[in-house]
């Protein structure tokens, strides 16, 4: 199941919110990395969105050349 960088931030900002509210120091250290963990997995999130993206644009332009060079040779005379 895919999750979204929204999904990762609200489970981070859920995180820090209960390592403020933690008594004890292993719960508080532990929801500290889980909250940096959920904040690494958003920008990862991000990072692969913008990838994409750009891939797609990449193809667009390859498909366009393609067939433009197509498009050359049926006209070309032979």
């Amino acid at each position: 199941m895919s999750q979204t960088s929204d999904f990762y931030d609200a489970r981070a900002d859920e995180a820090e919110a209960a390592a403020g509210c933690a008594q004890l120091d292993n719960v508080r250290e532990r929801e500290l990395r889980s909250a940096l963990v959920f904040r690494k997995l958003a920008d990862q999130q991000r990072k692969v969105l913008v990838d994409r993206a750009k891939a797609e644009v990449i193809r667009d332009e390859r498909r366009a050349a393609e067939a433009d060079h197509a498009a050359e040779r049926i006209a070309a005379p032979h």
